[in-house]
């Protein structure tokens, strides 16, 4: 009796692997993401431990057991595919990221979080593509193409600052906060942005013109997918007020949301442009107008249910860096010493700290000479730079997918150059967020006490009061009154151009775009 049982099992187990051979691997992943869950939850508290890091020592533990139980032939669950990444789970955790931003820090900062996120990205790329040009032959380790320097240049420029926005307070630290923010998600996309530039580029010769030629692609890639999402975002609030899904179901309106957005992330991506940079502002357009067209019920889903989104892609992701961690046929693919390897590894890492000090404290320096000059008291403090420094240090899904897509070819490759370049990618990754995700929490509380930080933190400057109810240009008024005001107007700009812009865009906006796409308008009666 029992051996029949035994005989039963086994068979079940046998038809389980051979019928639904994708169904067990995912069934175990759900699993593990599940009690990735639990941990987290119960490690929330913890001085140490965030979602991240729990996300990776689940990984490397699940990866060894896997890794026994298949007597060293495999560490994964799931094989991964760099498409699987920028299809499906990319999407919800750059809309979310858009969707949830605060705009009005973000906007008041724009200047400086796309000093930081733009300028920033293209100094750290120089910085890692020249250091590694130059050093890695100097390690015996050869047989990178130009383009492949740029790649690695761009793969290692971009940032997770996940680690660091758990710990600051949004509310103690505003600007702190919008600008670790900010940064962190205009880097993802101008890196993923620049990394197609170069994929583009023509490196049989390197010279200034190709230089121009990376800088023009770049910026109109940048400009056409603002442009593309944009235009989502508008199309999906006018068709959400005009037509007010809400009266008959709240289910089609969420859906709409969550089905234009996947739409606008996947033209960019079918018209060659960045789905980063279209879902991201499309995130915020919605936000800005759409969320307010819908019904109370749905404006608390959607928040809670994009969270949740981007919350379990980023937690898949990082399981999947902890397990592949432990692929033994990459690491054997490598065919290098311990000391070439150990090496690379350190060249890597060191060109990160330079390539990321390069640009934080003298663009932070140069922020400060034009908030004196427009005569706004906010600056960012030597402990400012060092937590926003320190916040981009740490390397996440954003690398991982871009070393994979440009040195594998579905997940696997037979090139020990670029098995070499994608084991020393996770171990970055690996190592940048546990040990740097370690120190985040004591360091931010060492460098911004909470007493401080809650009461003698310098604050953005609140914005002087304008007159709203003043017109852009008045047909009722005399030519030389309209003129006086341009020039007024001009002067302002001159001198305090985001204020400035701020404060148009916002007598714009209440007057022509919120009739139309809906929201309240900014002295709080209906537009």
């Amino acid at each position: 009796m029992t051996m029949t049982m035994t005989m039963t099992w086994r068979e079940l187990a046998r038809n389980l692997g051979s019928e639904h051979a994708q169904v067990v691997p995912i069934t175990v992943f759900v699993a593990v993401l599940c009690l990735c869950m639990v941990v987290g939850h119960l490690l929330e508290e913890n001085r140490w431990v965030n979602e991240s890091i729990t996300a990776i020592l689940i990984g490397c533990l699940s990866g060894t057991i896997i890794l026994v139980l298949s007597k060293g032939k495999s560490s994964h669950i799931l094989r991964f595919n760099e498409e699987l990444f920028f299809i499906y789970l990319l999407p919800p955790i750059i809309f979310n990221a858009g969707f949830q931003v605060k705009k009005k820090q973000f906007f008041q900062n724009f200047l400086t979080i796309m000093l930081f996120g733009v300028v920033g990205v293209f100094i750290s790329t120089f910085v890692i593509t020249a250091g590694s040009w130059w050093l890695f032959p100097r390690l015996n380790f050869i047989g990178l193409t130009a383009r492949d320097y740029l790649a690695i240049g761009t793969i290692f420029s971009s940032t997770d600052t996940v680690c660091t926005l758990q710990v600051l307070h949004q509310d103690e630290t505003p600007l702190l906060y919008s600008l670790v923010f900010g940064e962190g998600v205009v880097n993802d996309a101008t890196s993923v942005v620049l990394f197609n530039a170069v994929q583009k580029l023509n490196v049989a010769g390197l010279d200034s013109k190709n230089a121009l030629h990376i800088v023009g692609d770049f910026l109109y890639l940048f400009s056409t997918s603002t442009g593309l999402g944009v235009i989502a975002g508008l199309l999906t609030s006018f068709c959400l007020k005009a037509l007010y899904f809400g009266r008959h179901s709240s289910v089609r309106e969420i859906a709409l949301m969550v089905l234009m957005a996947y739409l606008s992330y996947m033209l960019a991506e079918l018209l060659e442009l960045s789905g980063i940079l279209t879902v991201f502002f499309c995130g915020i357009l919605m936000s800005h107008y759409a969320w307010h067209n819908v019904t109370e019920s749905s404006r608390i889903t959607t928040r809670h249910v994009f969270a949740m989104m981007s919350f379990v892609a980023e937690t898949f992701i990082f399981l999947y860096v902890g397990m592949d961690a432990l692929d033994i046929e990459k690491w054997k693919m490598t065919k290098l010493s311990f000391g070439t390897s150990l090496g690379i590894y350190s060249t890597l890492l060191m060109l990160i700290l330079v390539g990321r000090a390069a640009f934080v404290f003298p663009l932070s320096a140069f922020s400060n000479y034009m908030n004196r000059r427009a005569e706004r008291t906010s600056t960012i403090t030597l402990k400012h730079q060092v937590v926003i420094w320190w916040a981009g240090l740490m390397r996440g899904a954003v690398s991982i997918a871009l070393a994979f897509k440009q040195f594998t070819f579905s997940g696997v490759t037979t090139d020990p150059v670029n098995a070499t370049m994608i084991t020393n990618t996770i171990a970055v990754v690996l190592f940048s967020t546990l040990v740097f995700g370690f120190l985040t929490k004591p360091l931010i509380h060492c460098l911004l006490p909470h007493s401080t930080a809650n009461g003698q933190q310098p604050r953005e400057a609140k914005m002087q009061k304008e007159d709203m109810t003043v017109p852009l240009l008045s047909f009722e008024e005399s030519a030389a009154t309209n003129l006086l005001r341009a020039k007024d107007s001009l002067s302002m700009l001159i001198e305090r151009p985001v204020h400035t812009v701020h404060s148009y865009w916002r007598k714009f906006d209440d007057a022509y775009m919120r009739p139309i796409f809906g929201g309240p308008c900014h002295n709080n009666s209906a537009c």
